[in-house]
């Protein structure tokens, strides 16, 4: 009996949210989960909110995940690890790249960036994980891969195994870039 999974991922534009999002379904499908997927994109090309919900198990019915639902949270970015916190369980588990990207009001002057974003989340919730992604990423090779170093940070946690994260991985990513991203991987999945 597969024990049910949901896993939010919450990102910005460009971060290649969705991409990690179809490497997590296609490991867990290899393992032997069903699952099922839902994408939203907030103006995703302008730097607006994308947010992927995954939820697995031996069935399931809808890739919906209500607030207090969510298992594990890999957030891309910190203020939207902190805008979704809600949807988070009790004793669930938080990954977050400590990278702020400025949304539109911020950048506009009519709203500042919250301070100390992971000492509040660090506070909240026990069981967090707070790292630079993006600088992980940048000594593998590419800034680009900072997804890749997030969803190793999220295979280290979850109950399929390191092979099968790695094929799926090779399926997704293209070929002359394999390499940096299986880097990157390992990085994410020693932290």
């Amino acid at each position: 009996m597969l024990k049910p999974i949901e896993v939010l991922m919450v990102g910005v534009g460009g971060q290649r949210t969705i991409l990690a999002s179809r490497i997590l379904a296609q490991a867990a499908q290899e393992a032997g989960y069903d699952v099922k997927m839902s994408e939203i994109h907030g103006m995703a090309q302008r730097g607006g909110s994308v947010t992927t919900q995954i939820r697995l198990g031996q069935k399931v019915y809808s890739p919906l995940i209500v607030h207090g639902g969510a298992d594990i949270l890999l957030a891309f970015e910190k203020l939207e690890a902190l805008r979704l916190l809600p949807y988070l369980k009790k004793g669930g588990t938080l990954i977050v790249n400590n990278q702020a990207i400025e949304p539109v009001p911020v950048l506009t002057g009519a709203m500042e960036y919250p301070e100390d974003i992971p000492g509040y989340l660090q506070a909240t919730v026990p069981n967090t994980l707070v790292f630079d992604a993006t600088e992980i990423a940048a000594r593998c090779g590419t800034v680009k891969a900072a997804n890749v170093v997030l969803v190793g940070a999220l295979a280290r946690r979850m109950p399929i195994e390191r092979p099968i994260w790695e094929k799926a991985l090779a399926e997704h990513v293209p070929a002359r870039l394999l390499e940096v991203n299986k880097a990157a991987f390992a990085a994410g999945y020693e932290l």
